[in-house]
């Protein structure tokens, strides 16, 4: 089929340089397309061209209303559209998001569009969501008391909860920022960094500091620390803490034992919101020790009043590849569980017998 818009300057920022952004959704969808003149034509199956259809009418709604279309954008679109799909499938080899499945059994099913998803507005400017578990996190984060974010790197656990706390202080709806994380032992273990004990420490915290940093000015940051109403401090520090009227995070909460998870979720008082990101997968503490996140989301799930929001790897935003590498180790992971399983039944039957 062939579409056919009317203004071409906004179709060149629809189509970006070197048709960049039609490569994406060709990619994301399994299509061909060929922009000749004012006209898109596409090829492809039934359905996928149907969707890469209504995908492409929406990304040229939004540069009509002036908002920007940029690769973010477009992949953010390919996303909600493949999200839309209950059929799993692989992902695509040289693609960075969501492939279509089989359209032979896949039915498409109306889906979130880029107009519905939910904006966080700092002074920076608005923050959006770039997949549906982004965009469910985000509705999370506006309602909850206590929120867990879990999942993979690249999913935004820790920035959309930076945003959300900025725009809440920003707002007047908190008095403080804390932002935490486990960190190793302020003593000998970081004894061999050089400078004084927040010169030792802040390499840990220095993802929060970035993230900070993107949701307002520089000299804001600086002011705003300098005051206390915002707070970047090594876990370790919270103990014997009340924290009210605040929005507190902490994250690489993976890396935290069940003594200081326990020590940190007693923490909270009046007014205050806690958000505790983590990647279970990626826990450093010894060898036989629990992680502290892992005992709290058992402990705690289903509890009134505490979300929990569990990242996929479709909903990592990163460079593509931290996408395909987080899904081959998953599997390389439930592929060395089978066998343990296989072996541990087998045990049991032949104990039974």
């Amino acid at each position: 089929m062939t579409m056919q818009f009317e203004d071409n300057v906004l179709l060149a920022q629809l189509v970006g340089d070197h048709d960049r952004h039609l490569l994406h959704l060709e990619r994301g969808f399994d299509v061909r397309l060929a922009c000749r003149g004012n006209r898109i034509a596409i090829t492809g199956a039934a359905q996928r061209v149907e969707l890469t259809q209504a995908t492409l009418t929406e990304l040229y709604r939004r540069a009509t209303a002036g908002q920007a279309v940029d690769t973010a954008t477009v992949d953010t679109a390919i996303r909600l559209a493949a999200h839309a799909f209950s059929a799993p499938a692989p992902r695509h080899a040289t693609g960075g998001v969501p492939p279509m499945p089989d359209t032979r059994t896949a039915t498409a099913p109306a889906g979130p569009t880029l107009a519905d998803l939910p904006t966080i507005m700092t002074r920076r400017g608005p923050v959006a969501p770039r997949s549906v578990g982004q965009a469910e996190y985000m509705a999370m984060l506006a309602r909850q008391e206590m929120v867990f974010g879990l999942g993979p790197a690249g999913t935004g656990k820790t920035y959309l909860a930076v945003a959300q706390a900025v725009a809440m202080l920003q707002a007047g709806q908190v008095d403080r920022i804390v932002l935490s994380r486990p960190a190793v032992e302020a003593g000998e273990r970081l004894g061999f960094l050089p400078g004084d004990l927040k010169e030792k420490i802040d390499p840990y915290l220095r993802p929060l500091y970035d993230a900070l940093h993107d949701m307002m000015p520089g000299d804001q940051v600086i002011r705003r620390m300098g005051t206390g109403e915002i707070e970047v401090a090594p876990l370790a520090f919270m103990r014997g803490r009340t924290l009210a009227h605040c929005f507190v995070i902490l994250d690489e909460a993976q890396n935290t034992t069940p003594a200081q998870m326990k020590m940190f979720l007693t923490r909270m008082g009046e007014g205050t919101r806690m958000v505790i990101t983590g990647d279970l997968s990626q826990v450093d503490l010894p060898r036989g020790v629990t992680s502290g996140l892992r005992e709290a989301v058992d402990t705690l799930d289903g509890l009134p009043g505490i979300g929990m929001m569990r990242f996929e790897s479709r909903d990592v935003v990163r460079h593509p590849l931290v996408a395909r590498i987080v899904e081959a180790y998953d599997q390389r992971a439930g592929a060395e569980r089978r066998p343990h399983r296989a072996r541990s039944q087998q045990e049991n039957d032949e104990t039974s017998k």
